[in-house]
């Protein structure tokens, strides 16, 4: 029988053994040393104990030479850490936190190894975001001490650290590792015991459907990659992310994962076995879905894959003048960047009103770029000159390239376009900026469908560079290569992808927004801690509920409906609970309240 647990949240955990120093573990003693605790670094190898004070000594000279430490107390650190390879120096740590390789044999071993060594009241900790931590306390002599902590690579500098309790959990032992997180300047999030827990169960899910992607030849890894960083403003691309974690890594997380939640979405993509077993594991072994300079080495080189600069290039149609349909905040937004890149642009709207009124909040739009030094009053005087309002569509005849952005409404687009076919002469490029419903659908409401692409513009236009290019098998070639000259004369980053839903973003981005609301639907973790989560330990600028928001809830239930339908995975189905407040008029920052509640204007 165990022995009960005395409360360690009364004293802190001054003495920590960290049983495993590769990158994780040797980040995780910088912390802590750093916060003032005694560390024992323990690894059965000695050339990666030895490797680890290295890089201990280096980040801490590179701190001192920034002004964050100080000569002194860069040696006290360093005199904080010890380092060994048995096990047995643990015997005195208040907490052990393993960060061993993810293996459930290699953990029990090291935790049944602990249980013979540590003092009654020690905590142990498990660093693994894949793994059981109830399976791992269960096997132990003392699972009321056993919880998961987990923290994010770089340790040092991400500040989410997640404190996982299993049902054997004691409450006082997760008071104790939640106050050290907040002493080491970490914020920790409480959370459950399921695979991926918060952060990683929203995050490999995205990655997986990255890797699937890349493996249909849907879009290449640099255009999923640019898609994800241009549009979403992550800080890296899903590609070179798994590549980064290692898809070796990347694979067992989702094996996990998909073992507990037989959600296909989890289903790890075959490449990520076949690149695991054949060595290609990522930065690691400098070869992923990229190729790097060396093994651990974060600089790509060219290979194979990489796209020619000198391929021949198909010669594009003239564009001096273009047609933009609409009247709203994404007509005004993209007529103002054509008008800022030196085109003559028709803003054309149901009524000259409309227009006149879109073509104001341009105006609006210079001026406040003239306010903050962006541009000169001169230059933004002269492109509002460039742009003509018009209340009648009749004003497009003499346009090279014609782009609708009217309503996400199948029937309004097809109508609009046959208006076009009309209207245009021949020659002329037709482009749609649907986010999500079929371009071909448009293409083949006029008589015209190889002059017919889309062109998907990110919101606000005027700051977003992203513009993914959509090809329908009908789109002539030389009509691809008119956009992709225009995007380069727009100063807008092209990525090609092909006519299905949701392109690259939405396809990626939305099943991830869909998981998150599931996440709370099931009582997983509450709004607050999966945005901080997301932010904290993923980089992203905002947390999916924060997102979910601003961009509406009907939009976001609208675009989940086209995936499910296009998709037919089960995994896609919109989140009851998204439908839920749809239905109740609750649709985000717009109307007040969305999953959080706003101040009107």
């Amino acid at each position: 029988m165990a022995t009960p647990l005395s409360d360690p949240s009364l004293s802190p955990l001054q003495t920590i053994a960290v049983v495993g120093l590769g990158t994780m573990g040797t980040g995780i003693a910088e912390v802590l040393a750093r916060a003032g605790r005694e560390v024992v670094g323990i690894d059965i190898s000695e050339a990666q104990a030895a490797k680890a004070l290295a890089t201990l000594e280096t980040a801490t000279a590179r701190a001192v030479e920034r002004r964050r430490l100080t000569e002194q107390e860069r040696a006290d650190v360093l005199a904080r850490v010890h380092v060994s390879t048995d096990l047995r120096a643990a015997a005195d740590a208040d907490l052990v936190i393993e960060v061993a390789p993810e293996s459930y044999e290699i953990k029990h071993q090291i935790f049944r190894e602990l249980d013979g060594i540590v003092r009654p009241g020690t905590i142990l900790a498990t660093g693994t975001n894949a793994l059981s931590v109830t399976r791992l306390a269960a096997d132990s002599a003392r699972p009321e001490r056993v919880l998961g902590l987990h923290f994010f690579n770089p340790a040092p500098a991400m500040k989410l650290v997640e404190v996982v309790s299993s049902v054997l959990t004691a409450p006082a032992a997760v008071t104790a590792v939640t106050n050290l997180a907040l002493d080491l300047g970490k914020e920790p999030v409480a959370v459950g015991d399921r695979p991926g827990f918060v952060a990683d169960g929203l995050l490999f899910g995205y990655l997986n459907q990255a890797a699937a992607m890349y493996e249909a030849k849907y879009a290449s890894r640099e255009d999923i990659d640019a898609a994800m960083r241009l549009g979403c403003g992550l800080p890296m691309g899903p590609l070179a992310l798994l590549d980064l974690i290692g898809v070796d890594t990347a694979r067992t997380v989702l094996e996990a994962m998909y073992a507990e939640s037989h959600d296909r979405l989890h289903a790890p993509a075959p490449i990520l076995k076949q690149l695991s077993e054949a060595g290609l594991t990522g930065r690691k072994s400098g070869r992923g879905f990229y190729t790097y300079e060396a093994p651990g080495s974060a600089t790509v080189v060219r290979d194979a894959l990489t796209p020619s600069e000198s391929a021949a290039q198909v010669q594009g149609r003239e564009v001096r003048t273009v047609g933009v349909a609409g009247s709203g905040t994404m007509a005004s937004g993209i007529a103002e960047v054509f008008a800022k890149a030196g085109y003559e642009v028709v803003l054309a709207a149901r009524s000259e009103e409309k227009a006149q009124t879109a073509k104001a909040r341009i105006g609006k739009s210079l001026s406040r770029s003239v306010d903050k030094g962006r541009m000169t009053a001169e230059a933004a005087a002269q492109t509002l000159d460039r742009i003509t309002a018009a209340g009648s569509y009749e004003a497009f005849a003499d346009v090279d390239l014609a782009v609708e952005a009217v309503a996400e409404d199948l029937e309004i687009k097809q109508q609009l376009f046959q208006a076009l076919d009309k209207v245009c002469k021949p020659g002329a490029v037709l482009a749609t900026t649907t986010s999500s419903l079929p371009v071909v659908a448009c293409a083949r409401a006029t008589s015209r469908p190889q002059d017919v692409i889309g062109m998907h513009f990110f919101n606000p236009a005027p700051a977003m560079k992203l513009v993914e290019v959509v090809r329908t098998v009908l789109t002539a070639e030389d009509v691809h290569a008119t956009v992709r000259e225009v995007c380069a004369r727009i100063k807008k980053h092209a990525v090609d992808c092909g006519d299905r839903a949701g392109f690259i973003v939405n396809a990626l981005l939305f099943p991830y927004l869909n998981n998150a609301i599931k996440m709370v639907q099931e009582h997983y973790a509450s709004l607050d801690d999966i945005d901080a989560a997301m932010k904290l330990g993923g980089g992203y600028p905002m947390g999916p509920f924060e997102l979910l928001d601003v961009v509406g809830l009907d939009v976001s239930l609208a675009i989940e409906k086209v995936l499910h339908r296009e998709f037919r995975d089960p995994g896609l189905a919109p989140a009851p609970l998204l439908e839920h407040l749809v239905a109740a008029g609750c649709l985000g920052r717009k109307t007040g309240r969305g999953f959080r509640e706003y101040a009107r204007r």
